[in-house]
């Protein structure tokens, strides 16, 4: 059986480096243009909730958040994956992931392990193989839990600094920073997305 101590408080997270203020500020603002993306595939019926919760697993392991871990494996044991899957999901295997969804789901690795700056081939890859409304919604989702654990890594790392087990990566001055970045961004980085999807600004770069 999972349970939070095995997942989330005990997550590997040696070698995943942390996000900086200004990619939070990047990374949120990136989530935000997103949104309409994840509605349209959404209604499409290009993305249901299992494949949702099987990218944001595959997009924590390679950050290594904590609090988001715990969460999405929640949500993952509630849409009834088995402990195996979400286990080996977490240790960076993907050998129990659907065939239709696996391409989505590696691509969300890859974008997060190249911090949003995906491979143009890559990105080519999922367009052909979900079309564009699908890939974007992949993206869209990539997105949202990118935003998840630059925020979760500092908060989840700052709560659990009271009970002795705080993320080896940080230290409190870093999780209050972030921590404060994230409530000044909120309003800042919705604007920035608002203004940069109404002049149509491109809303993918690549590596």
């Amino acid at each position: 059986m999972i349970t939070k101590y095995d997942i989330g408080e005990n997550m590997k997270t040696s070698g995943k480096k942390l996000f900086s203020v200004w990619e939070l500020f990047s990374i949120m603002t990136l989530a935000f243009r997103s949104i309409p993306l994840l509605k349209k595939a959404k209604a499409a019926g290009k993305m249901n909730k299992a494949f949702l919760e099987r990218i944001m697993l595959a997009v924590t392991e390679v950050n290594g958040c904590a609090m988001c871990s715990y969460y999405h494996t929640k949500v993952a044991l509630e849409e009834g994956f088995s402990a195996e899957e979400i286990r080996a999901m977490l240790g960076g295997s993907f050998a129990d992931v659907p065939q239709k969804e696996l391409a989505g789901v590696l691509f969300a690795q890859h974008y997060a392990d190249q911090r949003g700056k995906p491979a143009r081939e890559s990105w080519e890859r999922i367009v052909e193989e979900y079309g564009e409304t699908g890939a974007y919604g992949i993206l869209a989702v990539t997105r949202m839990i990118m935003m998840g654990n630059a925020v979760g890594i500092p908060s989840g790392s700052f709560l659990l600094r009271f009970r002795g087990k705080a993320d080896p990566r940080s230290n409190v001055f870093y999780e209050l920073m972030m921590m404060l970045a994230m409530v000044v961004f909120l309003p800042l980085t919705g604007l920035t997305a608002l203004a940069l999807n109404l002049v149509k600004t491109p809303i993918l770069r690549f590596s």
